[in-house]
């Protein structure tokens, strides 16, 4: 066995590694949702919460399989196997490719995309629904205040209705007590927007998880070509040499 096969089985049989422990997380994390929600049940009346579990707990048997596959094909090196795993993995590549691009792509527009939703989210900002509990809560979370700043909220609906010169208490700093969130005392606020920091998490996320998908890509690459030189391999030894000298 020469070093291109060794070299070629190694891959492969750590990309069925490397499945198996997909499979592994994912049943993990599928098996903690549904805990989770049993602990909880009383509480929850829709029982379809349960299908992301269930969908997260299917797609780790299907990598499971895809991993067993990958290495009883190449134990024996059965060229059906081999290309049954070939065609797996090829499937996945163009889609982690897709993935990467449509990521690189998404990149570039998060900073419109945050902009113009985000501004119609505060525009509809009243202080009781449910939409002005999640402005709240992220002016809470990100100890910011307004889009870009906290002088948006003098252009909203709310604001001018209110008539109090003030923005919403959630734009207060959290180590301020009776801050009332009025405009006169702007120490008392929180004077950057959630815009910027909203798109430097969602960028930050998306260039995660694009280098992650590209470290995947690269792995199936070298998945690909080692399923080709295992196949060529065992094609070249299926044949015999013929000595004319056996004629003469």
């Amino acid at each position: 066995m020469d070093c291109g096969v060794i070299t070629s089985k190694t891959v492969l049989l750590l990309l069925s590694l490397v499945f198996w422990a997909a499979a592994a997380g994912l049943s993990y994390v599928g098996a903690y949702v549904i805990n989770t929600y049993k602990n909880y049940d009383h509480f929850l009346q829709d029982k379809y919460a349960l299908l992301p579990a269930v969908i997260i707990i299917c797609v780790a048997v299907v990598m499971f399989i895809i991993g067993l596959i990958g290495c009883c094909a190449t134990i024996r090196e059965s060229r059906v196997g081999l290309g049954l795993f070939l065609v797996i993995i090829l499937i996945i590549f163009v889609a982690e490719v897709s993935a990467f691009v449509l990521g690189f792509i998404y990149r570039e527009k998060v900073k419109t995309d945050v902009q113009s939703t985000m501004r119609a989210v505060f525009h509809k900002y009243d202080g009781k629904s449910a939409e002005a509990d999640v402005v709240d809560y992220l002016q809470e979370q990100f100890q910011c205040c307004g889009v870009n700043n906290y002088s948006d909220w003098t252009t909203t609906p709310w604001f001018n209705s209110t008539g109090n010169n003030s923005v919403p208490v959630s734009c207060c700093k959290q180590d301020i007590k009776n801050c009332t969130g009025q405009l006169s005392e702007p120490q008392d606020l929180n004077t950057e927007g959630c815009a910027p920091k909203v798109e430097l998490g969602l960028q930050s996320v998306l260039s995660y998880a694009m280098l992650v998908i590209l470290g995947f890509a690269i792995i199936k690459f070298f998945g690909m070509m080692s399923v080709c030189v295992l196949t060529c391999k065992r094609e070249d030894s299926g044949y015999q040499p013929l000595y004319s000298g056996v004629f003469a």
